[in-house]
């Protein structure tokens, strides 16, 4: 028999379940996940991809602008406008959901199913788990008691009283605020995974890899806040709320410095909400430990108006499922920061004008 004919023969034998398709899918008709350019997989090659017409899109964009104008004059309209916005565009939002969140959720899923079973026995006890609530405990609580700038006046009363009268002494409060925030949120836990065996820092969300092939994503988060940022600007809790630092419309100096340290706590703030809490506790919770890092990350927000205690838990929630998917933090940290200057600045608009201006009066 000739090699050319042994060769037909093998072909015949073959099942047609072993032909490789180059389209990636399986046997059983699933598309295999492939790995994009920075290393990050992806259920199929749609992941970011808009699941819904572009007329869609722009009707859904003009109904959030509508809602929000609304909910600005009239609370209770805005909030029928709302529910029937949800009633009316159900099938376009639950595609946007299922796509960008559920999905998500279900591919982490799958992936801390797939390194548990790599890492095979004794993958039902993850040590971590416990350090991470534990470290977050200590650390909340360190917060709580300590990070304050009651705290810091209490010390400078006692010990160095004269800077009570300087002219940059409530400027010093929040340097202490942003960097008690530092020690309790980054040195800490940095410190911990140092300490256990085999942890990477990097691992936990810190790598730029990826940033700028995700940075449009964040983008459209921030198109998508930015209006009812601006309406609710025109609210007297907001006003009343920002900036933290009341003496920011002083000077330029004031409002640079004080937006310095309150970045520098936002940094702090998502290194340990959307990378220490949650990158490690993946393979033992999944999607799941998204949810269990919005729940503290939703009670610091207590101290501010509802809207915004609301808020944190739907932006924990799509900034944490972000996170895990990119294996990157940075860019939430941009879009917080970038959130929190608008806010600022919106709130110096609608009161005192820019910093400097002339109304303010020291």
């Amino acid at each position: 028999m000739t090699r050319r004919a042994v060769t037909q023969k093998d072909d015949k034998k073959r099942a047609p379940s072993e032909v490789p398709d180059p389209s990636g899918a399986s046997s059983d008709g699933r598309v295999k996940p492939t790995a994009s350019a920075d290393g990050v997989e992806a259920s199929a090659p749609s992941r970011w991809r808009l699941p819904i017409s572009p007329l869609m899109a722009l009707l859904l964009a003009l109904f959030h602008l509508a809602s929000t104008t609304l909910t600005h004059y009239h609370k209770l309209a805005g909030a029928g406008s709302i529910i029937a916005g949800l009633v009316i565009f159900h099938r376009p939002l639950g595609r946007l959901l299922r796509l960008y969140l559920v999905d998500t959720w279900r591919e982490l899923n799958r992936e801390a199913a797939d390194e548990r079973a790599a890492a095979g026995e004794g993958a039902d006890y993850d040590y971590r788990v416990l350090v991470v609530l534990a470290v977050t405990a200590v650390s909340l609580t360190m917060i709580e008691y300590y990070g304050g700038r009651n705290t810091y006046h209490q010390l400078v009363s006692k010990y160095y009283p004269v800077l009570i009268t300087h002219r940059y002494y409530q400027l010093s409060q929040f340097l202490y605020w942003s960097l008690f925030r530092v020690v309790a949120y980054v040195v800490l836990p940095w410190l911990v995974v140092l300490l256990m065996p085999g942890e990477r820092i990097r691992d936990y969300g810190i790598s730029f890899k990826g940033f700028f092939s995700h940075l449009w994503v964040y983008g459209l988060l921030y198109a998508i806040i930015a209006p009812a940022l601006v309406m609710v600007s025109f609210t007297k809790p907001f006003k009343r709320t920002y900036p933290f630092y009341k003496l920011a419309p002083r000077s330029w100096f004031d409002f640079g410095i004080w937006e310095l340290f309150y970045g520098v706590q936002f940094w702090a703030l998502e290194v340990f909400f959307r990378g220490f809490m949650i990158h490690p506790l993946k393979r033992s919770l999944g999607a799941y430990a998204v949810f269990v890092m919005a729940v503290p990350y939703c009670m610091i927000h207590y101290n501010k108006p509802l809207a915004e205690v609301l808020g944190a838990i739907v932006a924990g929630t799509v900034l944490g499922t972000l996170s895990l998917r990119t294996r990157s933090i940075w860019c939430g940290v941009l879009i917080h920061i970038s959130v929190a200057i608008s806010m600022d600045l919106l709130s110096l608009m609608q009161t005192s004008g820019w910093p400097g201006n002339p109304r303010w009066v020291n």
